[in-house]
C-alpha cells in the first residue's frame, strides 16, 4: 500500500475541492493514485450535487465584465443557498470566469431547455439540406451529431471552460457545488457588443 503525503492531499483537494477527509478516504482507496482518487471524488461529489440541486438558491451576485476597450460588456446573475458563500472569494472568482467565458465565446443562453424551437428546427433544415441523398438512417444519426455541436456552441453550461477545455462550464459549476457544499445556479445573462 502506497503511503499517501500531505502534499498528496493537497494537491487533490486543491483539484478537486472536496474535503480533507474526503480527500484523505480517496487516496487510501486509491493506494496513492491521484488520478484514480480524483475519479472516485467526482463519483462521490457528483452524488452530493444532485442532493444539493433540489435546494433553493435565493442568494448569490451580480457580476459585470467590460473587456479592455469597451467594446464587450457581460452582465450576469449567479445564484447560491446562502450569502456566506456569496461573499467568497471562490464563489466571486467563479463569477468572474463565467463572465469572461460568456464573453469570449458568445453564447445565446444557458442551459438546453432555453433554445428557441424556431432555432432548433432551423438548425434541423440546414443539417437535412446538407444531407441531401444520404441513406435515411444516417441521415438521423448525423442531424442529431450536428444539433450536439450547436448546443455546444449556443448553451453556455456545455460550452467548453475556456480556462480547461478538458471540462464544460457545467463540470465547472459541479465542481463549485461540491466544493461549497451548496446549491449554485447560473440564472441569466446579458452580452453586449458594440455595434452588435
Amino acid at each position: 500500500m502506497a503511503t499517501v503525503t500531505t502534499s498528496m492531499i493537497s494537491e487533490l483537494r486543491e483539484k478537486t475541492g472536496a474535503g480533507l477527509l474526503d480527500v484523505k478516504k480517496a487516496l487510501d482507496e486509491a493506494q496513492g493514485n491521484i488520478e484514480e482518487a480524483t475519479t472516485i471524488l467526482r463519483k462521490k461529489l457528483g452524488g452530493k450535487i444532485d442532493k444539493l440541486a433540489s435546494r433553493a438558491t435565493k442568494e448569490g451576485l451580480i457580476e459585470s465584465y467590460i473587456h479592455v476597450g469597451g467594446k464587450v460588456g457581460v452582465l450576469i446573475e449567479i445564484n447560491c443557498e446562502t450569502d456566506f458563500v456569496a461573499k467568497t472569494d471562490e464563489f466571486k472568482a467563479f463569477c468572474r470566469d463565467v463572465c469572461l467565458q460568456i464573453a469570449a465565446t458568445s453564447p445565446t443562453c444557458v442551459r438546453r431547455e432555453d433554445v428557441p424551437e424556431a432555432d432548433l428546427a432551423k438548425e434541423r433544415d440546414i443539417a437535412m439540406a446538407q444531407l441531401e441523398g444520404k441513406p435515411a438512417a444516417a441521415v438521423q444519426k448525423i442531424v442529431e451529431g450536428k444539433l450536439e455541436k450547436y448546443y455546444s456552441q449556443v448553451c453556455l453550461l456545455e460550452q467548453p471552460f475556456v480556462k480547461d477545455n478538458a471540462k464544460t462550464i457545467k463540470d465547472v459549476l459541479a465542481e463549485k457545488v461540491g466544493k461549497l457544499g451548496e446549491n449554485m445556479q447560473i440564472r441569466r445573462f446579458v452580452r453586449y457588443q458594440l455595434g452588435a
